[in-house]
């Protein structure tokens, strides 16, 4: 008889070192931890965090990821005493350890929200914005610092900055290695809220738990609509809006959302 069986999610978790993994109802947290270190990215935790991922999703109940950093940082970015040693291996390494983890957030089916304490600097910043939504604590800021040790962005931030902002100031931001503050995040449309720096956490709580009472179809293909429109042109888009409203008009929850309104409901959505 083979005795062997897959390990727990609990058990799987129960062995992260950098980050912690929990999940209630519908919502998932991932905190980096390595507070000592400002939740500085090093292999382990790059390996880590994408392990999490895997939990997160083959478990169908969870709905939303809240992204947070342990201690009084979101993240300083990579390792320097790591990055350092890397050398040559440096190109490899964002390839093959960042990317994977980056893209499938992006590629997700669930909502990802980070929930930013502290500094969100370089690989760390770069991983904030690549989540779905972004609040802030009012001493939060995002640090383009590459330029202040003769790098350039990388994990895709130069893509975002540039998308969002126009060349010319996503230019400026990374050449003079500015700090954004929470404000400026908010006015340049980089985040969506901030909050007092106390209530942050239990904040991307109270939304998370929202956003996991959504519609899980619509939130799917809206996800997947708005990566794409940054790309195609607007023929292309309409054609998709029209396949996605197609696949959401034949589910049930489309029928439980128009019998909700009109018995003036709160509806129960089940990605059907």
């Amino acid at each position: 008889m083979n005795m062997m069986r897959n390990p727990s999610q609990a058990e799987i978790a129960g062995e992260f070192e950098t980050i912690t993994f929990s999940v209630q109802d519908k919502v998932c947290n991932i905190q980096l931890n390595r507070p000592k270190s400002l939740n500085a990215f090093n292999q382990q935790m790059r390996r880590e965090l994408h392990q999490a991922i895997d939990l997160v999703d083959a478990d169908d109940n969870i709905r939303v990821v809240v992204l947070s950093g342990a201690g009084s940082c979101f993240s300083a970015g990579a390792d320097l005493k790591e990055l350092t040693s890397a050398r040559h291996g440096i190109e490899a390494q964002i390839l093959n350890e960042y990317k994977p983890f980056l893209s499938r957030i992006t590629h997700s089916d669930k909502i990802y929200l980070a929930a930013v304490n502290g500094a969100a600097a370089g690989i760390g910043g770069a991983l904030a914005l690549t989540c779905d939504l972004m609040v802030m604590a009012e001493s939060a800021c995002l640090f383009q610092a590459f330029a202040a040790i003769a790098l350039v962005p990388d994990g895709g931030a130069s893509w975002h900055l540039v998308n969002q902002l126009g060349y010319k100031k996503a230019f400026e931001i990374c050449v003079e290695a500015d700090m954004l503050t929470a404000e400026s995040c908010i006015n340049f449309g980089l985040a969506n809220r901030k909050v007092e720096d106390d209530n942050l956490m239990d904040y991307a709580q109270q939304w998370a738990r929202k956003l996991a009472d959504g519609a899980p179809l619509s939130q799917k293909y809206l996800k997947q609509l708005l990566n794409q429109a940054q790309r195609d042109s607007l023929h292309d888009v309409i054609r998709q809006e029209a396949q996605f409203q197609q696949f959401c008009f034949n589910s049930e929850d489309f029928q439980e959302g128009v019998s909700a309104f009109f018995e003036k409901r709160t509806p129960t959505f089940k990605g059907k």
